[in-house]
């Protein structure tokens, strides 16, 4: 476990570990790169799920397609690709290969996600914030696992971010659960 996930761990209580892992190899060959490892790792120990009931952590090929990566990614390129024949395109992206890859989303319409760029080391990747209406961006060079941590400890703020976030006390809610809720079966 990479020392981020471990301080991560001291932040948000660690839910069992998730009963199957994402395939990652389909994942990687859908999404057409290879995914940063320590997200890899933080979902292999987390699974999709909720984080202080606002920020969807999202998962290759969860069932509960709320939470499900792959599918959201997919939306948010088209969604994207429609919005910016009439608005600015995000500097980041004015490299024709550049690209975005949604990692998370929350309950109010922002979205998280890795700037990919060709050749990029997956491990490396910026991770950018748009806000509910498409127009403003944040920037954060650093890893999905020290973002969270980040954000969860107080030793950054985002600006787009609901400002109700992080809650003092912090929750993991897995997607297996909702979903368990959703069909009955809890």
């Amino acid at each position: 476990m990479n020392p981020e996930l471990n301080r991560l761990t001291e932040f948000l209580p660690r839910p069992t570990a998730p009963e199957q892992t994402p395939d990652w190899e389909a994942a990687e060959a859908t999404l057409q790169t290879g995914l940063p490892t320590d997200y890899k790792e933080l979902v292999n120990a987390y699974g999709g799920g909720l984080v202080d009931g606002y920020l969807l952590l999202l998962e290759p090929g969860c069932p509960n397609d709320v939470y499900d990566q792959l599918k959201t990614s997919a939306e948010r390129d088209e969604a994207n690709g429609s919005l910016w024949m009439y608005e600015d395109t995000p500097a980041e992206l004015e490299n024709d290969s550049a690209r975005l890859i949604c990692w998370a989303t929350t309950d109010n319409g922002e979205y998280l996600y890795w700037l990919v760029r060709p050749g990029d080391d997956p491990d490396s990747r910026t991770v950018m914030i748009n806000d509910e209406s498409g127009e403003d961006w944040e920037r954060y060079d650093m890893t999905v696992t020290r973002f969270l941590t980040a954000v969860l400890s107080g030793e950054i703020h985002s600006e787009i971010l609901w400002d109700k976030f992080p809650l003092p006390q912090h929750d993991f809610r897995p997607a297996r659960d909702i979903w368990n809720v959703c069909l009955g079966t809890e």
